[in-house]
């Protein structure tokens, strides 16, 4: 996780690290094994909402909408924003590490792993349980990749990035983002429902809150 300017005193906070310092700093295996447990979950917690049908994830509805607009596959549209993502992390100056790699090649291959085990629901009722437990699925999964600290995803890493920029909580400005991009894919023509709005507004708090018990202390934090 990014150290965030200004901590509050008795606030743990935890250091900026290199690529080289994520991959020498102790805990190493424990950190491991917590990182890859935090991106299949997290891939996992993504079919989920999609078999719930009751709304995608913000960044979701802008590649479909990036689709429609430019007639490229929904895959494609995905790429393309996490490079544009990317690109965006060298104003930030955010560091890039395991982490980011791993988000890419793992995310999406637990999510074609996960959709050949969930059955689709059979009732407005069991929707609404897959929609619950995937949002719940996300918000801790993704608090338990980024306090592993072998670096963010694209778009954790827009997150961690603009919180160490301008000293705002987590919550505020991961869903300043989540609102961002679902406002602009929504009008590039993507389909958002309620739960896209409820996931764009709770996602930030929720993994600001599972962070303070996922993020792995190590010396030198603050």
């Amino acid at each position: 996780m990014t150290a965030v300017p200004q901590a509050k005193p008795g606030q743990f906070v935890a250091r900026r690290m290199t690529a080289r310092e994520q991959l020498r700093a102790e805990k190493k295996a424990w950190r491991l094994v917590q990182l890859l447990i935090g991106l299949v979950g997290y891939g996992a917690a993504l079919t989920f909402l999609v078999e719930s049908s009751l709304g995608a994830a913000s960044w979701s509805v802008l590649a479909e909408g990036l689709s429609l607009r430019t007639g490229l596959s929904f895959g494609w549209a995905t790429n393309l924003i996490a490079v544009a993502v990317l690109l965006c992390w060298i104003p930030l100056r955010e560091l890039p590490g395991l982490g980011t790699f791993l988000n890419v090649v793992l995310v999406g291959t637990s999510a074609d792993l996960a959709a050949l085990f969930v059955p689709a629901p059979s009732s407005p009722v069991q929707q609404v349980g897959y929609f619950l437990l995937g949002l719940l699925m996300l918000t801790f999964f993704d608090a338990v990749y980024l306090g592993a600290r072998f670096g963010s995803g694209p778009r954790d890493g827009l997150m961690t990035g603009a919180v160490r920029v301008t000293g705002k909580p987590i919550w505020l400005v991961r869903t300043a983002i989540e609102l961002v991009v679902l406002a602009v894919g929504w009008l590039l023509g993507g389909t958002a429902g309620f739960g896209t709005v409820l996931i764009a507004v709770v996602l930030g708090p929720l993994v600001q809150q599972f962070l303070r018990f996922t993020t792995v202390r190590l010396a030198g934090d603050g």
